[in-house]
């Protein structure tokens, strides 16, 4: 087992491995900006270390691996984000002795492209959404893809993610125009401009499937989670198990995810997508080669550590369970507790904190890393904190959710708080009814009571008396 790891990133994320390390007797070492000197996980973690920049000094490679070499430790966890998914950060770990806490470069590098993926799967017999075979350039070779399929389709980038480099053209005019973007797009936020084009699905359900493997050639799937309701192609709320998989689906998709990680001989957490159209016809769009950020429901209904499975399987353990042994029990839903501003297109906000009280009792589950009198750096993702609750039905479960967001306070910046306690509120939603189309079929959604921070309703009170005063 590891001695020490060091942690590539930050935020909840490092708080969550920093819990796993330490019921395994592991030492931590945390990395961190200057802007995040008084971060939770920096505090809790055996050995923190600044490093320069507030976004450079986590993807240096180089730098990073030299640091664990000098602290002594024999472990990186790149959590995700980041370098999570850089093969040769992964090699040059490997080449210096220290153990990625991942799956191997290669598998990286396969899984890593979604054209090259498609062709994995579509090889190991698993249904893929009609689309190109290669990366492509041509406009006149888009247009004739897009006349033989028919519109709508989507322009993706190859190395992308977390919905960017996507783009969703409906004619040949916006093909032309969006193929551009998505290519200046997918080259600043991935460093290949490279981009395939793909058949849009309407409406579908985003259902993945969270699969363990060992470095002995065992690999079990734990079920999966149902990440339709998104915004921008980006995950919002996260349920687990899909209400609408049958015993036999659920058996089927996971035999297809289990066939891919077996194709690229994959060991380590990793997580399946695929598309779920309205007929339940399923179609598999790409690999996430690390930790997700909604493994905890998966957690919550399998009594399975995902994080300590990765550092056991990276330390060469096998799996120390079998198939037949996993078993789903209830429900489970994340609720992301982002500082973003709903009702103005979802913009992200930046401030302190001025009050925060987080939510418990039975079933709830709260991963995060802020606190009262911290301040938001604008340099990163807009997450704040995850609402994790559970319950044994469905029903239960909404209700605990609404009851964990209505007891949740956390002021000074806006937060997606108030929108999801709607959401919970919502008949289709209560009753299972749900898709990738969700939150465009319910703009209503966005009509929200409001708390107002007594401090800031205190200023404007204060201002207004000052501006009567000066009349």
């Amino acid at each position: 087992m590891f001695k020490k790891i060091l942690i590539a990133n930050r935020g909840e994320i490092a708080m969550r491995v920093i819990r796993a390390c330490r019921e395994l007797g592991i030492r931590t070492v945390a990395i961190y900006a200057e802007c995040d000197a008084t971060a939770i996980y920096v505090k809790k973690a055996d050995e923190s270390h600044l490093i320069p920049g507030p976004v450079q000094g986590f993807l240096d490679m180089r730098a990073i691996v030299n640091l664990a070499t000098r602290v002594g430790a024999d472990g990186i966890h790149p959590g995700y984000g980041f370098l999570s998914e850089n093969a040769e950060f992964a090699t040059m770990c490997e080449a210096s002795g220290i153990t990625f806490i991942g799956p191997s470069p290669e598998a990286i590098r396969l899984m890593g492209n979604k054209v090259q993926a498609r062709e994995i799967a579509k090889n190991a017999g698993v249904p893929i959404v009609p689309g190109t075979e290669r990366g492509i350039t041509d406009p006149s070779e888009a247009v004739s893809f897009a006349a033989r399929v028919g519109y709508p389709i989507m322009v993706k980038a190859s190395m992308g993610g977390g919905g960017r480099g996507l783009r969703v053209v409906q004619n040949d005019k916006e093909l032309l125009t969006q193929m551009d973007s998505a290519r200046r797009e997918a080259l600043s936020s991935f460093g290949d401009s490279e981009i395939f084009i793909e058949k849009y699905i309407d409406r579908p359900h985003h259902i993945e499937f969270q699969i363990l493997a060992d470095k002995h050639g065992h690999i079990i799937h734990l079920g999966e989670r149902d990440c339709s309701i998104q915004r921008r192609h980006q995950k919002l709320i996260e349920i687990a198990p899909s209400l609408i998989l049958t015993k036999k689906l659920r058996a089927r998709m996971g035999e297809a995810a289990t066939a891919i990680a077996k194709a690229v001989k994959y060991d380590n957490a990793g997580t399946i997508e695929f598309l779920l159209d309205r007929d339940l016809n399923f179609y598999f769009i790409e690999m996430n080669t690390r930790i997700q950020v909604e493994h905890t429901i998966t957690e919550q209904i399998t009594a399975i550590d995902l994080v300590r499975s990765q550092i056991t399987i990276a330390a060469g353990q096998p799996l120390e369970i079998e198939q037949d042994e996993v078993t789903l029990q209830g429900h489970a839903i994340q609720c992301r507790i982002n500082a973003e501003d709903p009702r103005n297109q979802f913009r992200p906000c930046t401030g302190k904190i001025t009050a925060y009280y987080s939510p418990g009792g039975i079933g709830v589950r709260i991963d995060g890393a802020v606190y009262k009198d911290y301040t938001l750096p604008p340099y990163y993702d807009a997450l704040l904190a995850k609402l994790v609750v559970r319950g044994r039905t469905w029903e239960e479960t909404v209700s605990r959710a609404h009851r964990s967001l209505e007891e949740y306070v956390l002021r000074g910046v806006k937060t997606t708080i108030p929108f999801m306690k709607r959401i919970m509120e919502e008949p289709d939603f209560q009753a299972g009814r749900f898709d990738t189309g969700y939150l465009a079929a319910h703009p209503e959604l966005f009509d929200y009571d409001e708390l107002i921070d007594p401090e800031d309703l205190v200023v404007a009170i204060s201002a207004a008396i000052v501006a009567y005063e000066g009349l």
